[in-house]
């Protein structure tokens, strides 16, 4: 059977304290070893010896008995004996007491929309206004958001006198504590609606389609989200507004590619026009450019219009367009156009096209030689 400690001990107190030295100590010692705030497992062993100390020292004459006889003294009285908290539901309940109840009601902010919309590559890239037509709750015109028909006013609440609160006073091992909670009467909002809106129900609020004009900044990326502040749903209580999330994606374009800021385009030359050069018109955002093509250009080689590609958000900037070039070869040939490349073919002899077979792509691929370089890029 295990031995109780020595109630003074357990309250760590010297046997002349005052009944205020009981007090402090057991408070001290409570908040440390409550089982909500101490997760040590034998703190809730440790919360009841305590507990027993404070409730034979702080009676005086409990305490008398003990200070005479031991715990035979006050264990002697089964009527008497350690009773917990008295009118608590639980542990829990005595630091209900001890630092408050139920916070009032007020005021919440509304609930935050989303709206998902989707356009052109040329739009994110210029900019562009959208219209967007939502269904959300608004702020009743009739009653103007107080509920109560228009004529008549809310009822300040008889139970709480319209502070959304309520206190009670109790008796606990701490002494009397007054706690405070939320008026059940009105549910904390402080006043009644005894004559609700006819147009909202009292509610205070009604659902409506509204029309938006949204501003698409130039250069925009697909999943940009843009915030539109205070236009959500209404808040409770007098709170503020919600906001809208407004989703926006980009449709593929049929030609062109995005890298950052910069716009990807490919496109197809002839081995005539790789070989001699050429001068092709090339679609930009802006329209068609006329882009010189040099004699031997290769297959992978890019050339750049400068500031013909995405503009940079909030600002004068623009990236660059980029076009990259794929030599075709012909699957099918006319029978001209086979005698002339055999003629050509025949005209580059066994050395290789325009020189040695060592030389050239080809080349390095014959001797073995291929370093897997690329060809450079080309201002234009």
């Amino acid at each position: 059977m295990t031995t109780k400690r020595d109630y003074y001990e357990v309250l760590e107190l010297p046997r002349n304290a005052t009944p205020e030295d009981v007090k402090k100590a057991f408070r001290k010692l409570a908040l440390q070893f409550h089982p909500d705030r101490n997760r040590h497992d034998d703190a809730a062993e440790r919360f009841k010896e305590i507990n027993e100390a404070y409730q034979v020292l702080s009676d005086p004459q409990r305490k008398t008995a003990y200070d005479r006889f031991g715990h035979a003294g006050v264990n002697g009285d089964p009527g008497r004996g350690f009773q917990g908290f008295e009118g608590f539901g639980g542990l829990g309940d005595i630091f209900d007491a001890f630092f408050g109840g139920q916070s009032r009601r007020g005021p919440a902010r509304g609930r935050d929309l989303e709206y998902r919309t989707t356009i052109s590559f040329e739009e994110a890239a210029f900019g562009t206004e959208k219209e967007l037509t939502l269904d959300r709750r608004e702020v009743c015109d009739h009653c103007r958001g107080n509920r109560a028909e228009p004529g008549t006013d809310p009822e300040t609440c008889a139970t709480c006198r319209g502070s959304g609160q309520v206190r009670r006073v109790q008796r606990t091992v701490f002494g009397q504590f007054a706690q405070t909670g939320t008026c059940s009467t009105c549910g904390g909002e402080g006043h009644l609606v005894r004559t609700p809106c006819s147009r909202c129900g009292g509610s205070g609020v009604l659902r409506r389609e509204r029309t938006l004009a949204v501003e698409v900044p130039a250069g925009i990326e697909d999943g940009s989200r843009l915030r539109l502040r205070n236009e959500g749903e209404p808040g409770q209580l007098g709170g503020p507004l919600g906001d809208l999330y407004v989703y926006v994606g980009v449709t593929p374009h049929e030609l062109f590619r995005r890298h950052d800021n910069d716009v990807l385009l490919d496109v197809e030359l002839n081995i005539a026009e790789a070989s001699l050069g050429t001068s092709i018109d090339v679609p930009t955002l802006d329209g068609v450019h006329s882009l010189r093509i040099p004699a031997g250009t290769q297959t992978g080689e890019t050339f750049k219009i400068k500031g013909s590609g995405i503009p940079f958000l909030r600002s004068g900037r623009r990236g660059d367009e980029l076009i990259t070039v794929r030599v075709a070869t012909p699957g099918k040939l006319t029978g001209r156009q086979r005698e002339l490349l055999e003629e050509l073919a025949e005209a580059f002899g066994r050395d290789g096209v325009g020189g040695s077979r060592k030389t050239g792509l080809f080349g390095r691929i014959f001797s073995g030689d291929g370093d897997g370089s690329h060809p450079g890029s080309r201002a234009n």
